[in-house]
């Protein structure tokens, strides 16, 4: 029987999944296969913790060369995260001439081009597919199912922390804290959550699908990324008042030769499919000239989940060596073409949508007069307006939805309002896409 032999290095929650899964699901992957894919060495830093699951003692070591140096491992899955030494052990792995398995999206985001360019010119394919939204087969939907689409837009809640706090807040009423809270016991979230809550987490994925679907080059730091952690309560029951919800949105739009990208809260239509992902499930809303609007759905982390979204580049990069062959899906679009096309990424200065401002002023008399003298000065229309009474002593929220404004323009605003001796605190801006 024929065997295509695997290591993994990383065994935490999402290495624990994969090797279940290798375990229990033996005849149904050696059939989707034509060979057996046998997990022959696991690297890991702790060998004593019990992981919940049975498998031979033997296949552990905490000596990563075991893997890397091993001449029968075809493929190498990376599970342990970070930068480095993931980035090392991955070109090591290319190097010796072992494809590559990871779900690291951050890795991929900062030191892509250099890792995909190394596969390239080894003639070895990367799978990555558990890099982006976990479970759900988003990479494969880029690579395969649109191809016959130019991509018109891509709107994603990508992490299911940041979704579960917000639904938590929506849904139950808690304050951000009282909801992140609930998420570290539950799970969803890290003891330090920054990575997700401050919208980086999602900015990685969104860059990976850029460079999928436009051939963008991979540079997270080239978006404009801002987190939940400033969403109040107050923000949610307002939004609720003109007919939103509050999600951490990642919103990629081609406009031209021009790509918008960016990540922050905004309020979107309680009526919009992106609206009704609760908890710490995520979302993918594709739009494609051939196909219409698409959304992809389901559990974006996990133990089960990603581990799937492992083995299934794990199966696909099987088949290719079952018939000798690599590379059979251009995965590396070249950045390149990406300036050849004559696209560009657009200034965040210059991006126009509708805005929602939540002030904190004085209850005096002429301040609702003050702050819309200095937004129509900057071009910026009220669409509505809503003032609650009192909610602490002098002070009262003011909250004004817009109509649609450039955002160099809102900033400049918004500095002004807040230099106002009326005004008691940073005022809040969230950003409205309908």
């Amino acid at each position: 029987m024929k065997e295509i032999q695997v290591g993994l290095i990383g065994l935490g929650t999402v290495g624990t999944g994969v090797v279940k899964i290798l375990l229990e699901k033996m005849d149904h992957l050696f059939a989707s296969v034509g060979a057996r894919l046998r997990l022959k060495k696991i690297a890991d830093v702790d060998l004593k913790r019990d992981r919940g699951i049975s498998f031979p003692k033997e296949l552990l070591t905490d000596r990563v060369d075991e893997v890397l140096e091993d001449p029968d491992i075809s493929i190498v899955i990376e599970l342990i995260g970070g930068l480095e030494p993931a980035r090392s052990f991955i070109l090591r792995a290319l190097e010796k001439g072992k494809h590559v398995v990871t779900a690291n999206k951050a890795l991929l985001a900062h030191k892509g081009d250099e890792i995909f360019q190394k596969a390239f010119q080894c003639k070895l394919d990367i799978g990555f597919e558990a890099s982006v939204c976990g479970g759900i087969p988003v990479i494969l939907a880029l690579q395969q199912g649109l191809v016959a689409n130019e991509i018109g837009s891509i709107l994603g809640i990508f992490n299911g922390t940041s979704n579960f706090i917000l639904t938590q807040m929506t849904e139950e009423g808690l304050p951000y804290k009282d909801a992140l809270k609930e998420a570290q016991q539950r799970g969803y979230a890290e003891a330090d959550p920054s990575l997700d809550v401050e919208g980086m987490d999602t900015v990685h994925k969104l860059s990976i699908l850029m460079h999928l679907a436009y051939g963008a080059p991979l540079n997270p730091k080239a978006l404009f990324v801002e987190g939940i952690t400033r969403v109040d309560s107050l923000d949610i029951a307002f939004a609720r008042d003109f007919g939103y919800c509050i999600k951490l949105l990642a919103i990629c739009r081609k406009e031209g030769a021009l790509l918008e990208a960016r990540v922050h809260p905004t309020m979107i239509p309680k009526g919009h499919m992106l609206a009704n992902v609760q908890g710490a499930y995520n979302a993918l809303y594709i739009c494609g000239d051939s196909v219409g609007d698409i959304l992809l759905y389901g559990q974006g982390a996990g133990m089960m989940p990603t581990g799937s979204a492992v083995v299934s580049d794990l199966v696909n990069i099987g088949r290719n060596i079952n018939k000798g062959i690599a590379q059979r899906i251009p995965q590396y679009p070249s950045s390149q073409g990406f300036t050849e096309k004559g696209l560009a990424l657009k200034p965040f200065s210059e991006v126009k949508t509708r805005y929602y401002f939540r002030f904190s002023a004085l209850d005096r008399p002429r301040v609702l007069s003050q702050v819309a003298g200095i937004l129509g000065d900057n071009e910026i229309s009220i669409a509505s307006v809503i003032q609650k009474g009192r909610e602490l002593e002098g002070s009262v929220p003011i909250v004004m939805m817009t109509h649609e404004a450039r955002e160099s323009n809102a900033q400049k605003a918004i500095q002004e309002i807040d230099r106002l001796p009326v005004i008691t605190d940073q005022t809040v801006i969230i950003r409205v896409e309908n």
